[in-house]
């Protein structure tokens, strides 16, 4: 299964902050959700373009990988 990266200490400062105002925290937490989806939709296309001998070398089967690829973006 794909992890996200945690987001960065500023990030969650800020998105934890109490001063700051409701619709800024809800930004926040969508520009994160958005930016995690956009990058689980770029290595899963990555990933699609990989050659057998490239799978192999980072230990996935074509069929694992095929499967990986398939998902939607918002599936972890």
């Amino acid at each position: 299964m794909t992890q996200a990266r945690p987001l960065s200490a500023d990030a969650m400062t800020l998105m934890t902050y109490r001063a700051l105002p409701v619709p800024a925290v809800i930004a926040l937490r969508f520009a994160a959700a958005v930016t995690t989806w956009a990058t689980r939709r770029r290595t899963r296309l990555a990933l699609a373009a990989l050659e057998p001998w490239q799978l192999q070398d980072a230990g996935l089967t074509p069929e694992q990988a095929s499967k990986e690829a398939s998902r939607v973006f918002w599936q972890a």
